[in-house]
């Protein structure tokens, strides 16, 4: 197996040892500046199959919530990590009322479906516990160690010859690693390193600590006698709650008066010219 994997990709993606904003030690093949590459490719991909499908929302009542409770979350993330303020932050908000699910990758490309928010009747303050635990994906490089464990247990695949995906895009390597981490679950490390950079963000940009309880408590009684394709990726202990309350609860005193922060101007993707060639 080891021969299958060209060695030029080895070279171009090899990181070696890195540190998660928690201080948790990450061995990572693929670096995060390539998954911030090879991301935007897949976000292009994605976005424009949902634009061919006319499931980009653009209502301004939509733009204007996502993009200011984004926008505050954004201005927090880029105080604790500036690095990121060269980041193309955006929001595909897709029209999707079936679907419970939300996504950040590296780089800071994000999607929220609207599911998610009609029907769990979502409040901003919900919505940021969300859209915080996204980011914080991407703040911790997550998406750099899927894609790292995309090239590991697909090598003969990326070594292979030329993929094409539902838009005829042609990915190899890194690239392929790319697509396939956005439909990876992450570990349970990284989800518990996700809830906790989350609710620090949520709080810093002015919003309930409690939501992020409310919320993961309105997404088990979602689920009935299935599971929503948000909890299939983001795996839920029993103790979630019962954590994220401790959490909300040592953090609280970062913004005791729940003040708001700044709106980033985050893009919401309207079309996939805005990210095609971006």
């Amino acid at each position: 197996m080891k021969r299958l994997i060209p060695l030029t990709l080895l070279a171009a993606t090899i990181a070696g040892c890195a540190t998660s904003p928690t201080g948790r030690s990450q061995l990572m093949i693929v670096s995060p500046d390539s998954a911030i590459v090879e991301s935007q490719k897949a976000y292009a991909s994605t976005v424009t199959e949902l634009d061919s499908n006319q499931q980009l929302i653009t209502d301004p009542a939509w733009v204007k919530r996502i993009s200011t409770i984004t926008g505050r979350l954004i201005t927090e993330a880029i105080k604790q990590h500036p690095d990121t303020a060269d980041w193309k932050w955006s929001v595909a908000i897709i029209d999707d009322p079936d679907t419970l699910n939300a996504w950040c990758m590296a780089g800071g490309r994000m999607a929220i479906y609207s599911g998610i928010v009609t029907q769990l009747d979502l409040t901003d303050d919900e919505i940021a516990q969300i859209m915080g635990h996204e980011i914080s994906h991407a703040l911790a490089n997550h998406t750099a160690e899927r894609m790292s464990r995309a090239v590991i247990t697909n090598a003969g695949l990326t070594a292979a010859a030329v993929f094409t995906d539902s838009n005829g895009m042609a990915l190899t390597g890194t690239a392929l690693a790319a697509k396939v981490a956005l439909e990876l679950p992450n570990s349970r490390t990284a989800e518990s390193e996700a809830d906790e950079i989350g609710i620090e963000l949520a709080i810093r940009a002015g919003y309930r600590p409690e939501a992020a309880v409310s919320l993961w408590q309105k997404m088990e009684q979602a689920g009935g006698g299935g599971t929503p394709e948000f909890l299939s990726t983001h795996p839920s202990p029993a103790n979630r709650a019962k954590t994220l309350r401790k959490l909300g609860e040592k953090m609280q005193g970062l913004n005791p008066q729940q003040q708001k922060s700044a709106v980033y101007p985050v893009d919401i993707v309207t079309s996939a010219a805005e990210v095609n060639g971006a």
